[in-house]
């Protein structure tokens, strides 16, 4: 008899566990949002969430779940989470730029120096992944042209392996440097998205400071410092000032 119940609740613990399993539950997700469901495939998408499954289709989906009811905020911050797992998809980009035009903040961004923008053009032909793997060849090839250079006597051969080496070691060098800078700098990179309607942006972490202007549920900042329940933000056009952290929703 205990054997029997023992069975039954393993199979009613086998039942529960397959059937919330997160593919079952991103399959409901991805059917209530083709039914118009949005709600519903806002619960089940924050389900898979909360197994503890990340990946960006999940975050896209939801994204979009969230832009067809209109909620902003959770909108573009789950189109960011999805852009930092797959910062190249045209689709999440475009989403993202739609999702954006919802907002009431129309904030002119910074032009880049000349410098940033050729860094960040050459940096986004392929991933980080990439770029450490490409950094990993070279340096094996100047290992290689290292040997060469002290096994051969012929003087010419000399030259055009020692050449070879130092234009390789000027690129290893360049590479690294570029790569070594984008990184810290996205590590170090604090952002949220404004989780409310309206908040007052102050020019200290007190609210009987100076107003020195407004922004909107959907915004994105970057958070510059924070003091006890204060943060420090920039926006896009480089204003910067104190907002309470209760209003954002990190990134990271």
């Amino acid at each position: 008899m205990k054997t029997n119940n023992l069975f039954i609740v393993f199979l009613f613990s086998s039942t529960f566990l397959f059937a919330q399993s997160p593919k079952i539950l991103f399959d409901q997700g991805n059917k209530a949002y083709n039914l118009g469901d949005y709600d519903e495939a806002v619960t089940q998408y924050q389900e898979v969430l909360k197994v503890g499954v990340h990946s960006s289709g999940l975050y896209f989906n939801l994204a979009n779940a969230y832009y067809r009811l209109g909620i902003v905020g959770e909108s573009i911050f789950y189109f960011e989470k999805a852009k930092q797992l797959d910062p190249k998809n045209k689709e999440i980009l475009t989403n993202l730029t739609y999702a954006r035009n919802m907002t009431l903040d129309a904030i002119e961004v910074l032009p880049e120096s000349i410098f940033t923008q050729i860094t960040n053009k050459i940096l986004s032909w392929f991933t980080m992944t990439q770029w450490s793997k490409i950094l990993i060849s070279i340096a094996w090839l100047l290992a290689l042209l290292f040997v060469l250079y002290l096994w051969n006597t012929k003087g010419v051969w000399k030259r055009v392996y020692f050449s070879s080496f130092l234009i390789l070691t000027l690129l290893f060098i360049s590479i690294f440097t570029l790569t070594y800078l984008r990184n810290t700098k996205l590590q170090s990179e604090l952002s949220g998205i404004v989780f409310e309607s309206k908040i007052n942006i102050w020019g200290e972490p007190n609210d009987r400071s100076e107003i020195l202007f407004v922004l909107h549920e959907g915004t994105k900042v970057e958070v510059l410092d924070e003091l006890a329940q204060w943060k420090k933000i920039k926006i896009a056009n480089g204003s910067e000032g104190w907002v309470l952290a209760s209003s954002l929703r990190m990134l990271n």
